[in-house]
């Protein structure tokens, strides 16, 4: 289902959206909501909200994606520094929350209860008792909550997922996945380098493959993490983990938030079925069939974060409820990284997933 645009577009009333945090991330939504705006989807971004008011005069650092920053023009929006103040003074549809991981369940829940529906950044939150008070509160006030878990939205990822669903080239056997960058020394108040506040690498960078574990094969039985500090208070800088699944496929995910020099960036994969396999690296996809000879898949060049935005605001628009990202399933990605901290904390030593 898609939003009309042009004339069509023009009858639909307007969802308006209210950006809360505007550090990387945040600004990262910023540009796609101007996007959409351009586009004639029938959504206005109209107020954002920051405690650092510096931003609002274009005063940032770079981010981990090594993209260059643009002059941002914040005229078109009622620019705020409490949260509060902006839930009350604004007539919003929704909120799109880009803080820090240790705010997302206060104020998503917040949000919620007044009458907001939610589009919060990933980690869904900093551990699962958070996670299910954001659950618990959407569910109560029947409001549409999604954790903005961009990969499930990325063409490369998209192809993983449909090989996986229809048994392209029948059961996987074995994946590897990889995500590493540079220290994020970047963030307001170095907030990313502090595990009370961020969860560490393993919540910040590594959630991207948890969750892409989760979406492709569902809850693991157990996990073994082995996981290295290297920036005092920061948690676990490296970490490396075997997810056990009843099946016997193997599958593992490494991430690396040390890497120096001008590395910037990386995520891949490799994913090995009964007839074939996947690869992903260097920001190319790679299709081997077993039969034949490999190609590069057609994919649609919109990047995640356009698409997950865009898929939400459709969905709040038409009134219906989302069905990809469910905030039930990040949960579950929630309680997997908990598992791999536990592991990680005891040497390795396997532990079994809540439920």
């Amino acid at each position: 289902m898609s939003m009309n645009i042009g004339d069509n577009a023009k009858e639909q009333r307007v969802l308006k959206a209210g950006l809360i945090g505007i550090g990387f991330m945040g600004r990262v939504h910023l540009a796609q909501y101007s996007r959409l705006e351009k586009e004639g989807y029938p959504i206005r971004l109209t107020a954002v909200c920051d405690i650092d008011q510096r931003k609002f005069h274009n005063v940032f650092v770079e981010g981990n994606l090594n993209e260059s920053i643009e002059n941002i023009d914040f005229s078109p929006y009622r620019l705020y520094g409490d949260i509060d103040e902006m839930l009350a003074s604004e007539e919003l549809d929704f909120v799109d929350i880009a803080l820090p991981t240790d705010l997302h369940a206060d104020v998503s829940v917040r949000a919620l209860k007044r009458g907001l529906h939610v589009l919060c950044e990933k980690p869904m939150a900093l551990n699962a008792t958070g996670a299910h008070r954001m659950l618990e509160a959407a569910e109560q006030a029947g409001l549409t909550l999604m954790i903005a878990q961009c990969l499930r939205f990325w063409p490369v990822y998209e192809y993983l997922k449909a090989c996986v669903a229809e048994e392209r080239y029948g059961a996987p056997l074995a994946g590897t996945f990889f995500r590493g960058c540079s220290p994020p020394v970047w963030s307001h108040g170095n907030w990313m380098l502090n595990e009370e506040r961020s969860g560490g690498i393993l919540l910040d960078l590594h959630v991207h493959d948890v969750d892409m574990i989760n979406w492709l094969f569902g809850l693991p039985d157990s996990v073994s993490c082995m996981g290295r500090n290297v920036y005092p208070g920061s948690g676990f800088d490296i970490v490396s983990t075997h997810y056990s699944y009843p099946d016997g496929k193997v599958i593992l995910a490494q991430s690396d938030g040390t890497l120096q020099g001008d590395f910037g960036f990386e995520m891949s994969f490799r994913v090995n079925f009964e007839r074939g396999n996947l690869i992903f690296e260097k920001g190319v996809l790679t299709d081997h069939p077993a039969e034949g000879t490999g190609f590069k898949p057609e994919l649609d060049e919109n990047l995640g974060f356009y698409r997950e935005i865009r898929y939400f605001a459709e969905r709040i628009a038409a009134g219906e409820p989302v069905e990809r990202s469910l905030p039930a399933d990040t949960l579950g990605t929630i309680r997997i990284a908990e598992a791999e901290r536990l592991s990680a904390v005891r040497g390795g030593e396997w532990v079994k997933i809540g439920r």
